[in-house]
């Protein structure tokens, strides 16, 4: 194992951490928390910073079961010790799930910044989160995953929603 990829283990592992914690904004399957995950970047763009902090870059792509996270860099901070802050930055950085109670959700946004200690993620540039259950679109959705409040909307743009029809279960006709 060369040097660099020794040093570069570290910087995995805060990585593999941090985002064990992203799913949590798709309420994703439970049973993806139960599966390896595995983390590839092009190589050699791993690096340690002196703070402790990691970046990956270079066509990052996270999989657990059926979460699968891509984005162009990745970076993981860290404050006192503990994990604080996760942000996948792409064009666009994509996040999918699939969801217990079926379907998937899918979010795309050039950017997706979770703060561990608040427990928020904030999704900004073009945002575009699908669920089974309709989109949302904007330049900005906050989610407070505490609260479960999502706040939408910078100075000067919009929200759109689209809130698909409820499908009633077939009825018999004689």
């Amino acid at each position: 194992m060369s040097r660099r990829a020794a040093e570069s283990r570290p910087s995995i592992r805060v990585l593999l951490v941090a985002a064990l914690l992203l799913p949590a904004l798709a309420h994703g399957l439970a049973r993806d928390r139960q599966q390896p995950m595995d983390v590839e970047a092009d190589d050699g763009d791993v690096l340690l910073t002196a703070d402790g902090n990691a970046v990956l870059i270079g066509n990052v792509r996270i999989t657990q079961g059926s979460l699968v996270i891509e984005a162009d860099r990745a970076t993981v901070e860290k404050k006192a010790g503990d994990f604080s802050r996760t942000v996948f930055e792409g064009s666009p950085a994509r996040l999918q799930q699939d969801l217990d109670s079926g379907g998937t959700t899918r979010i795309r946004a050039q950017r997706i910044d979770y703060d561990m200690v608040a427990d928020v993620v904030v999704l900004t540039g073009n945002v575009s989160v699908t669920q089974p259950e309709g989109e949302l679109r904007g330049e900005r959705i906050r989610y407070d995953l505490k609260t479960e409040r999502m706040e939408g909307g910078a100075p000067g743009s919009r929200i759109r929603m689209r809130i698909e029809p409820r499908t009633s279960a077939p009825t018999k006709s004689d």
